[in-house]
């Protein structure tokens, strides 16, 4: 890993930004570098991931069906899209959008935070309880009792679920 600390964070103008990256060598996918930028001041973070070959726009699609895919490798770049469509829920890239290595279990985790929040946050009964209902098909899912397709669209093809059943669909 290097770092390389007290630079300028572009938004609170201050030396306290720490920038990173480490090298990963993931079965399947191949070597790639996790980047990230941190202000330990104004708590700015941003991450990517790139991975060392170039490699074409795709779209990708695992169903998770127990509980041992929840430990599914998954290597989101910050240009991805991942969609949970029996949840009609996705996450799409952005300004705030960040690349990460982590497993199903984390992808679901980040979603439910998601879930959690809307539903902590909303003052209408109706949006409370279908937050429930989403939390709880998560939670039976990662029991293994409700299959659920999980996709992620990348068109720098920096991002992959290492897995012998994903699906992979090369994007034009």
């Amino acid at each position: 890993m290097s770092e390389l600390k007290n630079q300028v964070c572009h938004f609170c103008k201050q030396k306290t930004l720490a920038l990173t990256e480490e090298t990963y060598n993931i079965p399947h996918f191949g070597r790639c570098f996790l980047m990230s930028m941190n202000c330990s001041n104004c708590h700015f973070h941003k991450s990517d991931v790139e991975a060392e070959e170039r490699r074409s726009p795709t779209k990708q699609t695992f169903i998770l069906e127990n509980k041992k895919d929840l430990n599914v490798k998954i290597v989101k770049s910050s240009e991805a899209t991942i969609k949970i469509p029996q949840l009609k829920m996705e996450v799409t890239p952005g300004i705030a959008s960040s690349g990460y290595i982590s497993n199903i279990e984390g992808v679901l985790l980040r979603f439910k935070k998601i879930i959690e929040k809307e539903r902590d946050d909303a003052d209408e009964p109706e949006v409370r309880k279908y937050a429930k209902n989403l939390l709880k098909k998560l939670w039976k899912a990662e029991l293994g009792e409700f299959p659920l397709k999980i996709i992620i669209e990348d068109p720098s093809g920096n991002s992959a679920i290492v897995s012998e059943k994903a699906e992979v669909v090369k994007l034009k």
